[in-house]
């Protein structure tokens, strides 16, 4: 029976990487108790900021029975965004490397619904949803529980095989499968490269992020003015930010993506800083317009221009 079991949850982590996804982890669906308290923390001491749909749901964030009924397993995908391309411009206003090309939002819901629906036809007919920054679900939480790496010092989930240029989804289903073993050890050791890189010192410490002294923050969820006091620390980024990934020795195994759907257009990677500052709204349109930089919408993005620019 248990040698079933695995199988199946076997099948399901083979069909994962058939589809394209970088790895695949399951875990038990249950509440969050080692992940309650930091999170609470972090919130008391507003170090979300603006993004007050943090403290949202916080019932729904720590318990996943709380989304689905009778929810009995977690199902973690990892899918790769580490690109071969290269903007050709060295003096253009950078663009973090997950915003090339299309918005990771609709390329990951269809392949994690089509995860679902294999599940559903050929391993266990079960009721579920797939999740994409699109619920209270605390995706690095899951991904760690479910053996795929663990959580680093700049608070990003690092896996030991791939690094940590990829997005994280979920299927919750009510399924009972068989659960990997989560990784016990942190693999950081003694290095704080990533916290000393970080030019807003948003890396307050190990395992701590000030999301308000964040460049991915300020760039992207702060619809306000950017803060004063970040002035000449951004290194000329203008919609989110990679360096604390970018200075990570285990990036050193990260491999260019083959996801047709993040190809980055020839005319993006292609514009240089006269056409960043000059742009437009009409130009804004056509090159972002499937683009997770419409996030912070045009005005935004001048915004963050401007900021560059002083």
């Amino acid at each position: 029976m248990e040698k079933n079991f695995r199988n199946a949850s076997e099948l399901i982590k083979a069909k994962a990487r058939e589809l394209g996804f970088l790895d695949c982890g399951i875990s038990e669906a249950r509440f969050l108790a080692e992940e309650k308290d930091r999170l609470t923390d972090w919130l008391q001491n507003e170090m979300h900021g603006e993004m007050t749909y943090m403290a949202n749901y916080m019932d729904k964030r720590l318990d996943p029975r709380l989304l689905i009924d009778n929810a009995r397993s977690v199902v973690s995908v990892l899918l790769n965004y580490f690109p071969s391309e290269k903007q050709s411009d060295p003096e253009a206003p950078v663009l973090s490397k997950y915003a090339y090309s299309t918005d990771y939002h609709f390329v990951m819901k269809d392949k994690l619904g089509e995860l679902l629906r294999f599940i559903q036809s050929e391993i266990v007919p079960c009721e579920g949803r797939c999740f994409v920054d699109s619920a209270p679900v605390l995706d690095r939480a899951w991904a760690a529980r479910a053996g795929l790496g663990w959580i680093g010092k700049n608070t990003n989930l690092i896996s030991p095989e791939h690094g940590s240029f990829f997005f994280i989804g979920e299927l919750i289903v009510d399924a009972e499968l068989y659960a990997d073993e989560k990784i016990v050890r942190n693999h950081c050791g003694n290095c704080n490269r990533c916290i000393d890189a970080c030019p807003t010192q948003a890396i307050i410490a190990p395992y701590i992020l000030d999301a308000r002294r964040c460049i991915s923050y300020q760039s992207i969820e702060n619809h306000g003015e950017i803060d004063p006091e970040l002035k000449g620390k951004f290194e000329n980024r203008v919609f989110g930010c990679d360096i604390c990934q970018d200075v990570c020795p285990w990036n050193l195994k990260s491999e260019a993506h083959h996801e047709p759907a993040f190809t980055p257009s020839f005319k993006l990677m292609n514009l240089t800083k006269g056409e960043w500052n000059s742009m437009d709204k009409p130009k804004f349109n056509e090159l972002f317009s499937n683009s997770a930089v419409k996030r912070t919408r045009f005005e935004g993005l001048k915004r963050n221009l401007r900021f560059l620019e002083g």
